[in-house]
């Protein structure tokens, strides 16, 4: 009876207002979610800092809005702040849409400022803020292991074969104290 109650809760929580984890399936602790204040799960407007499957930082614009999430967007920080005209694009993500160009100062200001105002260009306004109380620690966390995998370097053919199977050059590592 409580995971049947779990299950059914989690979709309102991908709308509720502040930041935290992405409930939405298949993103576990990879993006933080930021809704504005006043959010349900039948009007909302987001915003989501995510670490793509190529290991970079996409924003993504997720909301209720009728028409999509695709097209172009102001984000204002801290009223009468910081303005970014942005473009988002529909993409293949649980969001909506994906904000192009380069992030980094967008996130900077999610991370580190109070307030964020998301407003479309064209089309019916959304006329709340998202707080970006706690949106330094949510998206901290969700971008923790967000990094380049790297392989192990190829061998080059330069590596000294063992002679006295002592551990030195060339020796693998533990192979003396295992054979004395």
């Amino acid at each position: 009876m409580a995971a049947t109650s779990i299950m059914l809760t989690a979709p309102a929580l991908a709308q509720e207002a502040g930041w935290h984890y992405s409930p939405l399936p298949g993103e576990g602790d990879r993006a933080a979610l930021g809704c504005t204040y006043g959010s349900t799960p039948e009007a909302f407007a987001c915003l989501a800092v995510r670490c793509e499957d190529d290991f970079s930082v996409g924003v993504h614009i997720h909301t209720s809005r009728e028409g999509g999430d695709a097209g172009r967007w102001v984000l204002e920080f801290d009223k009468e702040g910081e303005r970014f005209p942005v473009t988002a694009v529909a993409d293949g993500s649980p969001y909506h849409a994906r904000i192009g160009g380069d992030v980094a100062p967008i996130i900077a200001l999610l991370k580190n400022a109070g307030l964020v105002y998301v407003d479309p260009q064209a089309g019916a306004s959304i006329d709340r803020a998202i707080s970006l109380s706690g949106s330094l620690h949510a998206i901290n966390q969700a971008l923790y292991f967000c990094a380049p995998r790297v392989n192990p370097p190829a061998p080059s053919g330069d590596e000294v074969a063992p002679v006295d199977r002592q551990d030195g050059a060339g020796d693998e590592a533990g192979q003396r104290g295992a054979e004395e």
